[in-house]
Order: C-alpha cells, then structure tokens, then sequence
C-alpha cells in the first residue's frame, strides 16, 4: 500500500500502533486517540504520524472539527471497553464514536471497523464460530464490552449503506506479538511470574485463534480491499485454534516458569474461529503459534526465554 491518506483511531493500542507504524513509511498516517501513556504521541510523530487527540466518549458536533475529511482508508480501533460498569455510557460512546467517524470520512474508499469475537453467544468451550453463528453480548469478565461492539457494529452497518462507504467490521480474535504490552499471553506470563492465579474452566479450557501481530499488520490492507457498502463481516483471528491451557503450558515450556492454574466459574473466555470465509477473502496467516509465542517472548521477557533445544 502507497501514497494513501490513512486514518486510525486507538493508535497506540496492541492493534492500530503497528499498522500506523507499518504504513507511515509509505503513506501519510494519522492517528486519533486520548494519548495517555507518556510519551506514546511523541513515539508515533518520531515516525512520521500525525497525531490528534480525539476522545471518543465525545459525541459533541465539534470533537472532529480539527482532523481532516480526505482520507482514503480509515481503520476505527478505538473502544471504550466498559470497565465503570456503565452499559449505557459504553453503548453511547462506541456507537455514536463510530457513525460520527464514518460520516466525517464519508469519502474514502474503505472504513475497517475492529469488533471483537466476545460478541458470539457462547457455546462449547471449543466450538469453532462462524460469521453466521447466534450473538448476545454476554461476558462475565466485562459485561459492557460485547454489548456495546454489537452496537457499534449496527452502527457500522447501518452508516455503510446510507452514506454507501465500502466498510469491513472485522471480529477480532487474541492479538500477540513484539509490540505494545503482547497482548493476552504476555498477561497470563506476568501473572506467572507474579504467582498470581490463572482461572480456567473446571472442565476443559477456553480455545482461541490467536493472530500474530506480523499477519494483523499484513491483512489490515486486505481487509479494506474486501469492504463492501453492504459490510462484509468476517472472523479476524489466526488460522490455529489454540487452547489457552495449552498456551500457558507452551509459556512454561518455552520459560521453565510454572503456572497457578485455577478452576473457576468466571474465566476470561475466549472464542476458537472458524477461518473459512477470512481464508477465502484474504488468504492464509503465516506465523505459528508456537513460533509467535517465542518471538513475544524475546521481546518482552528475553532474559526469561529458555535456550532453544539444540542451540
């Protein structure tokens, strides 16, 4: 991708900084976010990125006033998850944030929206979801969170076709890799080295299909390519399904550093994909699990990663 005008929210999160990043050498790259780690809007100008703050709790008329309206592809990555318990507030921000952004860049090409695979009605812990399966926007470990991507995700659809913008709403899977804080495996380590607990399922274990930041940065093109005014809505997520007991083992196994596996009722759960349709639209991932994980771990944690057997 080259010479685009790009916009993204959530810039410095575990999914929109590496495609700023990534992008910003070819194209000129904008980021919207609050900024609140230190340093973070220094970090993306030092690459080229233009940054404004943008909250996106603001539903007022004027919060976009100052970013410009000519940008060809715009990935929407920004979220308020939901940790005050306030559904409403959640519902409201997310859903508003996402039609105002549409509605201002109502010219570009292709709007990716990232939704999350939590919106699935949960079904076996292994169950393999498909775009068409039953949603419900039930999370125990954060109750807002699906609710309020659902309705985002209404949002998007709905402002796809009236303002006829090519729009893809992409559900996430685990996000890992070198950059940001690692995403979820890079939390249950830290809980490892703490000795903190590690809720599991009493009987079998929460699956996931975890996608390498290396095939996030990769497909996130692909993905505005495939956007349809009628919005195309596909599983994003690694084409592995992997089981997080598994995941903690491989982390032990990778580090020496044993786990506090604890059953319990409430767990952090994750999704297992089906990747049919992602195969089809944009094609396969190329990074193993096993092979991401130590990566991450070589970044984040390298004085802790075990020697290679044969090294």
């Amino acid at each position: 991708m080259e010479g685009k005008k790009i916009l993204i929210t959530g810039g410095t999160g575990q999914v929109a900084r590496p495609v700023a990043e990534a992008l910003a050498v070819r194209n000129e790259v904008w980021c919207l976010g609050r900024f609140g780690t230190p340093g973070s809007e220094r970090a993306l100008a030092e690459r080229g990125i233009t940054t404004r703050y943008w909250d996106l709790s603001d539903g007022s008329p004027t919060a976009l006033a100052d970013v410009p309206r000519d940008f060809t592809h715009v990935l929407h990555a920004a979220v308020r998850r939901g940790e005050d318990g306030d559904f409403d507030a959640a519902v409201e921000a997310n859903a508003v944030a996402t039609g105002a952004l549409m509605h201002h860049c109502r010219t570009a090409d292709a709007f990716l929206y990232v939704s999350t695979g939590a919106v699935y009605a949960r079904q076996t812990l292994d169950h393999p979801y498909r775009e068409g399966d039953p949603l419900d926007g039930v999370a125990d470990w954060l109750p807002p969170y699906p609710v309020a991507k659902i309705a985002a995700e209404g949002a998007a659809r709905a402002f796809a076709r009236v303002l006829g913008l090519p729009t893809t709403v992409a559900r996430l899977n685990i996000a890992y890799g070198p950059g940001g804080y690692g995403g979820v495996p890079m939390l249950y380590f830290r809980r490892m080295l703490a000795g903190e607990p590690i809720p599991v399922p009493a009987s079998g274990q929460n699956w996931c299909s975890p996608l390498h930041t290396d095939d996030l940065v990769r497909q996130v093109p692909l993905l505005w390519e495939v956007a349809a005014v009628r919005a195309t809505v596909v599983n994003w997520g690694g084409d592995e399904a992997v089981g997080i007991t598994d995941c903690v083992r491989e982390l032990e196994r990778l580090t020496g550093v044993a786990p506090r596996l604890v059953p319990s009722e409430v767990t952090r759960e994750t999704y297992a994909f089906d990747a049919t349709l992602r195969r089809e639209l944009i094609g396969d991932c190329t990074v193993d699990w096993r092979d991401g994980l130590r990566r991450t771990l070589a970044a984040h944690h390298p004085d802790r990663l075990l020697p290679a057997p044969g090294a």
